[in-house]
């Protein structure tokens, strides 16, 4: 079987069951009635236990070990310093870890295949399902993983647009490109480089020691590339030779390149592979997000045989050093970078020196801050790394995001001023998109849409997606054809109009998607709905006709790329508002890998993939010119003086969820006049807040009571005081202005003053739940001005209905239970429903057959109020844990299709209750961690009681039905019932208005 951790953990808060999950299908529709569980084959779960784990204990790694072990001095870096992981304190804590994690591994008879020290205390090893479940068990470990594989996230340019070139841009105020971020070391943890690019041409490295005028020279020290930084430390990189990678492609731009394919290579077979093993990019993505956040300036970019004029990086006086981990298979299932191959880029980007990463890295779902990468990413922070992270393309839908943990900068993907181009019909009407090929007028010619022109052979979905081989050339010759997105490349189908001799397409969503700046093989325009489909019905009319012209009505920008993920995020609870902050991603233009890019050099690339090193570059640029600055409060600098984003149809736009704070604005972040700066001690207790206990006594943090520039609450009943500190950088009298409708809300104090830089305040906002206040998001914003600028947080407050116990327990026929209820609403009907106890159904589970697991398919009916799964032994001195899986493609098989809905505890009684379980498929997996002494089997019986509104067994009463409450009062709530005989598990419901239920479980 496959546990996943997606919005769910285990008993200990931290000890997550994970698995990848590639895909997401619509949930199978339920059957009429709820049906009894049924056994499923449990080989299936065999199949997919047993594999490569990341197994992190909870001692800190090299970067943010303080001392206490054995002797062994502290590790962790002074305040504006890089970690050495040279020094003697360094090796000796590197040995005591390695010691723990083989001690660790031994409880389970495993062995670590790899290990890492130095953002991670974690190890690498092969697993078989049961171990891992033992292991999740153990105290002092904080996660267990699969080793999974993860995606890179897919005025016209966009350092003009963000105002960084020009005389009066910021690059000339910080002296000139050349001295645009120097000093400073940009990692990009990605697809690898394509080294001969213009973007990083630079002389060669020599082994002359640096002078005076020029300390920032990289230069060669034998096999190292050694380069003295803005900050006073030393970034020390390789050139690690490989497939079609020699040493001296490095130069003084491109001063590391390292590749990590263990992982990946022990998942993908030899013929799967479609890669370079070396630092060489095999698809493009890292050279375009390297030269992005680092390339050369005023690089002559031509593409397609057309010039786009020069381009440049955001930081192009900056160096780059590339961590390839991410790789290009034959499949999609076969092209991506496991967690093995990430964590061990991010702790040797940390060991070598960075002062910024770039991860423009992914999944189509949340990842927990206990999952490897996102720790590592902790303790790269803490050792004063700024991390840019791509929020995910995963949006429009609410709640999408990914790489949401505090320590990171989660970016949101924006527009620039599009290359636009215009369909122009037959009848006058114009429309206008997106268009990167448009160099003159094409047309007027005949208008058609590709099903009207498609070859015999071909399917009419085939000829309307434009797929190769579905035009006839004879019907297709001299036409301006439309072509559904969707399915195949959106390059592929400009390619098969020019195979059959088109004069040009027009490429039409038939939803509300992204257009994109794609370079096409004829001429082409990308309209989005319903400009869209006002096109494609016309093109399907006698006689129409067309003509391609470029430009056209501007389109407001920025907006947020309908494809950008949105919070809010349910890993935080919505306490944490994410993403943090949006930049330019979406027709980007910059250097790729040309084998795997139709052969061009430069190309547009989408994406937040886009976006976060836009943020990277923007990172390298404050820390060449503030070097000791800590990497939150360059974010919070960022943050707070970000720009409006627009909507489509020009209004500012208040929605959050998509951008965070708002559009970066580089020429203001360098006075931001406060900034809420957070470290490793906040970012522990944040952990601790969440239930993780990371054994270093750090005392609990709320997540919403995080020191964070923004502010988000996501549950509020009757009142709650938000407590924030802000650190002056420039001093000064602030006077603060809370603006947020349909909640109460108090700032105090309203004015601070400070008489030097450096100094801290506190505050306090206190917010409440207004008489008649409905719930549901409400948005606003906190705002100080003082010493000639404006401090700006996004402020999201959602009132709650109720908060409530998920279950309350009793005893016998008959018996009452009183228990307490949080009403957030003023009127608050409580009514009952139950009981349900259905008869137990007999199994037995064995450690020594099909890994220890039982699994049973469960079907829930639509209507269902509640749902409880019990798994009780025959011995009470027996124990087995049980884990239960909504399969959202209504599948038998736990596996991609599956969500963790909870794991119960290990116990002779294990439950797992559901209030308002969603209709259809769910899967039990019961596991067992091995037999009593003198036994083979766990025997046990499973019971499965679903209440519906119908009543069933006995009787279940609630007082007081209608009470009178005051919203954010507790109010206690007592259930009555009789009736019930046989001594068996029976089941009830209580339910609240607007909100969420209570299981009652009896006997």
């Amino acid at each position: 079987m496959t546990f996943t951790s997606r919005r769910t953990s285990a008993t200990r808060g931290a000890l997550a069951l994970t698995a990848l999950v590639l895909a997401v299908a619509s949930p199978t529709p339920a059957t009429a009635a709820a049906e009894p569980p049924v056994p499923v084959p449990s080989s299936v779960a065999a199949q997919v236990a047993a594999g490569r784990y990341l197994v992190t204990l909870a001692e800190k790694p090299i970067a943010t070990y303080e001392g206490g072990v054995g002797g062994i001095g502290r590790t962790r870096p002074v305040n504006g310093k890089k970690v050495d992981v040279t020094s003697t304190d360094a090796r000796r804590y590197r040995d005591h870890l390695a010691e723990r994690q083989n001690q660790v591994a031994a409880t389970v008879g495993a062995t670590p295949v790899q290990r890492f020290a130095v953002a991670s205390n974690t190890f690498v090893a092969d697993l078989t399902g049961a171990q891992a479940l033992k292991l999740m068990r153990t105290p002092g470990v904080v996660s267990v993983v699969p080793n999974k594989l993860h995606k890179a996230t897919d005025d016209r340019n966009s350092t003009d647009f963000l105002k960084l070139s020009g005389p009066k841009g910021l690059w000339s105020a910080l002296g000139g490109t050349d001295k645009a971020g120097k000093g400073v070391v940009i990692g990009v943890i990605d697809t690898g480089v394509w080294p001969e690019s213009a973007s990083f041409a630079a002389p060669a490295l020599d082994t002359a020691q640096p002078t005076a005028g020029d300390p920032y020279r990289p230069y060669r020290e034998g096999a190292a590339i050694v380069m003295r930084k803005a900050d006073g430390s030393t970034f020390t990189g390789t050139c690690q030779t490989g497939d079609q990678f020699s040493a001296d492609l490095c130069n003084q731009k491109l001063i590391g390149a390292r590749y990590f394919s263990a992982g990946w290579e022990a998942l993908v077979p030899p013929d799967q592979r479609a890669d370079y093993l070396s630092p060489r990019d095999g698809g493009g993505h890292g050279t375009h997000t390297a030269s992005t956040a680092a390339g050369n300036a005023d690089v002559p970019a031509k593409a397609g045989g057309i010039d786009f004029g020069r381009i440049s990086g955001v930081a192009p006086g900056a160096k780059i050093a590339v961590y390839k981990a991410l790789y290009e298979g034959k499949t999609a299932n076969a092209t991506g970078g496991t967690d093995q191959d990430l964590v061990a880029a991010i702790d040797q980007a940390v060991a070598d020196g960075v002062d910024v990463i770039n991860y423009s890295v992914g999944s189509i779902f949340e990842s927990d801050p206990t999952e490897p990468t996102q720790l590592a990413f902790l303790h790269a922070a803490a050792a004063g790394i700024f991390v840019s992270t791509a929020g995910g393309n995963s949006g429009p839908d609410a709640s999408t995001l990914d790489n949401t943990a505090p320590w990171q900068t989660t970016v949101a993907a924006s527009s620039v001023a599009p290359y636009s181009g215009s369909v122009r019909l037959g009848d006058g009407r114009t429309f206008t998109g997106v268009s990167t090929t448009l160099t003159g007028a094409v047309g007027p010619a005949p208008l058609v849409r590709a099903v009207a022109v498609k070859n015999a052979s071909a399917t009419d979905g085939d000829a309307t997606l434009c797929v190769s081989g579905s035009l006839d050339p004879a019907k297709t010759a001299g036409k301006i054809v439309v072509c559904d997105r969707g399915v195949n490349a959106r390059v592929e189908k400009s390619a098969e109009v020019a195979r059959a001799g088109g004069a040009g397409m027009v490429l039409v969503n038939p939803g509300d998607q992204s257009t994109d700046g794609d370079l096409h093989s004829v001429p082409t325009v990308h309209l989005n709905t319903p400009d869209a489909a006002t096109v494609r019905t016309y093109a399907g009319t006698a006689g129409a006709q067309a003509t391609l012209v470029p430009g056209g009505t501007s389109m407001p920008y920025p907006q947020i790329a309908s494809f950008s993920s949105r919070g809010p995020s349910l890993t935080n609870g919505g306490n944490l508002l994410k993403p943090d902050i949006a930049a330019p991603g979406v027709s980007i233009l910059a250097a790729v890998a040309p084998p795997s890019n139709h052969g061009h050099e430069f190309d547009f690339y989408s994406g937040t993939s886009m976006a976060a090193p836009h943020i990277a570059g923007l990172a390298a640029l404050y820390l060449a010119k503030y070097p000791t600055m800590s990497p939150m409060s360059v974010k919070s600098a960022m943050m707070t003086t970000a720009g409006e984003i627009k909507t489509a149809t020009g209004e500012t736009s208040t929605d959050v969820f998509a951008h965070g704070s708002g559009e970066v604005t580089p020429a203001r972040m360098f006075d931001p006049g406060l900034v809420y700066d957070s470290g490793a001690q906040d970012w522990l207790g944040y952990l601790e807040g969440r239930g993780v206990h990371t054994g270093t006594g750090v005392a609990p943090i709320e997540t919403s009571q995080l020191n964070y520039p923004s502010i988000a609450v996501g549950q509020l009943l009757g009142t709650t005081t938000i407590t924030r500190r802000v650190t002056a950088v420039t001093p000064g009298v602030y006077h603060g202005k809370l603006d947020i409708p349909g909640v109460s809300a108090k700032l105090s104090p309203h004015t601070l003053k400070f008489t030097a830089a450096g100094q801290t305040k506190e505050f306090t906002v206190t917010f409440g739940v207004k008489s008649g206040s409905t719930t549901g998001a409400q948005i606003g914003s906190l705002t100080w001005t003082g010493a000639g600028t404006t401090v700006h947080s996004p402020v999201v407050v959602t009132p709650q209905a109720a908060v409530a116990p998920t279950t309350v327990k009793g005893s016998g026929e008959s018996g009452t239970a009183t228990f307490q209820v949080t009403p957030g609403l003023a009127k608050f009907p409580i009514k009952a429903y139950g009981f349900a106890a259905a008869a137990p159904i007999a199994g037995t589970v064995a450690s020594t057959e099909n890994d220890a697991e039982k699994d049973y398919k469960v079907t829930v009916a639509p209507g269902t109020k509640a749902m409880q799964l019990t798994v009780r032994t025959d011995d009470p001195n027996a124990a087995l844990i049980t884990a239960l899986f909504y399969q959202k493609d209504g599948d038998t098989a736990i596996g991609s299709g599956s969500e963790l809905v909870g794991v119960s505890d290990y116990a002779n009684d294990a439950t797992l209750s559901v209030p308002s379980p969603k209709p259809g498929t769910y899967v039990l997996a019961v596991v067992t961690f091995g037999e009593l002494p003198g036994t083979t089997t766990t025997a046990f019986g499973l019971q499965a009681n679903f209440v519906t509104a119908k009543g069933g067994i006995g009787t279940l009463t609630v007082s007081p039905e209608r009470p009178k409450v005051t919203p954010g009062t507790p109010l206690d709530v007592t259930v009555a019932w009789s009736g019930l005989t046989g001594g068996a598990r029976h089941t009830g419901y209580v339910e609240y208005a607007g909100g969420p239920g209570t299981v009652v479980s009896v006997n």
